[in-house]
């Protein structure tokens, strides 16, 4: 008797069940509450693959396997096929002892300036996003190198077997892969902020990191040093709690960030932020906007997004009564603002999905202003939805001269974020970055 499948949920719908890629089994809980979680999560995380990393060509064919990755289901020509993947892999999971410091203000350069790489975590632990970081990949080599950081060298085999596989990169000399270890994929959280000194040569911003206190993140906040370390570059320590995903630079003197940069700092006020703020970034005018209700990070990026310096895309109010006024007073602050040009700023609406509940405990905020410029085009999250064909038209109208590239990220969003969170540029210079 032939079974029906279940019914697929609508993805308007404000109860989701869906994948959520976070190390859940990671999070800090009493012993007995903890092995339970690990027991039931098993079935759908690499759990094993977490404790001790696959060392073998074995061991990474019977993962991509049994979450099939890869469109064999027997793991031995898998095993052959990993065999003759041979990439090259950077080590830069050294700490220095001392980092070389940088002294003057460092100008953070707007998206839209020339990049010379984008840094992409690959998700080694959650496969349902491993096509999510393909699609990404694959958009960005033409126009730009990509450095895809894994905990272990032997990752990067897998990952560019699975590239391979696609058939969507024609020139493997843009991909470099770094061991660099991390606790998660969200780099453009606690990645390196790469801007100019005054002479012109670039360097490392490394603020404090600790976003999340349920789970261990020593490695993400280490992560900024230990690229600097292998990159050559010097490093200005910010001694602020400032995640990257809650800062836009239109690279010629305006900052923008949430409100969520002051609930981070408790012990400082609003001046002395901005004090310390200005003691490592160079920048006249600080923008500061509200940030949305019952959502975890409070950044910017799922709010607002540069298209020039006196363009800002905003996400429309929306249905939900929860944040509407929030984004109201988004879209009224900057139709009142200037840029530190003084320049008024031309406001574009995107539309607002409907938000969601995953798992009757984790809200969900889609969003198109989390998208990533680099060197002539734009990747927009697309969710499947309606409203991503209006967002991509309004993309293709505010932005002239871009190539708009759709990413699906109804996988990604379930993490609380999507492009603009998984991705991390690089800034062109005229020193070489010795990966």
């Amino acid at each position: 008797m032939a079974t029906s499948r279940p019914k697929r949920i609508p993805a308007t719908s404000p109860a989701q069940f869906n994948y959520v890629p976070y190390p859940l089994w990671r999070r800090r809980l009493p012993f007995p509450a903890r092995l339970a979680a690990q027991f039931a999560l098993r079935r759908l995380y690499p759990l094993a693959e977490d404790r001790h990393p696959p060392e073998s060509d074995a061991r990474l064919a019977r993962y991509l396997s049994r979450f099939r990755l890869l469109a064999e289901s027997d793991p031995a020509p898998i095993q052959r096929e990993l065999a003759l993947i041979d990439p090259l892999v950077a080590d830069a999971s050294a700490l220095p002892e001392a980092p070389r410091e940088a002294q003057a203000p460092v100008r953070l350069p707007a998206q839209w300036e020339p990049a010379e790489a984008v840094i992409l975590a690959w998700p080694v632990l959650y496969p349902p996003l491993w096509p999510v970081f393909a699609a990404m990949t694959e958009a960005i080599i033409p126009v730009a190198e990509v450095i895809i950081t894994v905990p272990v060298p032997a990752w990067a085999r897998a990952a560019q077997l699975y590239l391979t596989r696609r058939g969507g990169i024609s020139d493997y000399r843009r991909l470099r892969f770094l061991h660099l270890p991390t606790d998660d994929i969200w780099v453009r959280d606690y990645g390196p902020l790469i801007g100019y000194a005054p002479d012109g040569s670039r360097a490392v911003v490394s603020a404090r990191y600790a976003a999340n206190p349920a789970y261990p993140q020593t490695r993400d906040d280490a992560m900024p040093l230990r690229f600097a370390h292998c990159a050559g570059l010097p490093v200005r320590s910010l001694p602020l709690h400032l995640e990257g995903g809650n800062l836009w630079s239109d690279g010629a003197g305006t900052l923008i960030v949430s409100d969520r940069l002051i609930a981070a700092n408790p012990y400082h006020t609003r001046a002395e932020i901005e004090h310390r703020l200005r003691e490592i970034f160079e920048f006249e005018k600080l923008i500061l906007t509200p940030r949305l209700a019952l959502e975890e990070t409070g950044h910017v990026d799922l709010l607002v997004k540069l298209g020039d310096p006196s363009t800002v895309l905003v996400s429309a109010r929306g249905d939900s009564v929860l944040n509407r006024e929030r984004r109201r007073a988004t879209g009224a602050l900057f139709r009142r603002e200037t840029n530190a040009a003084g320049s008024p700023y031309k406001v574009i609406e995107l539309p607002t999905p409907p938000p969601y509940v995953n798992w009757l405990v984790y809200p969900i905020h889609r969003t198109y202003t989390n998208a990533l410029t680099v060197n002539g085009r734009v990747l927009v999250p697309t969710y499947g939805l309606k409203t991503d064909d209006t967002a991509l038209k309004i993309y293709t109208e505010a932005m002239p001269g871009y190539e708009i590239i759709p990413i699906d990220c109804a996988a990604a969003i379930n993490g609380g974020g999507a492009i603009h969170c998984l991705t991390r540029e690089v800034p062109v210079g005229s020193e070489v970055i010795s990966l």
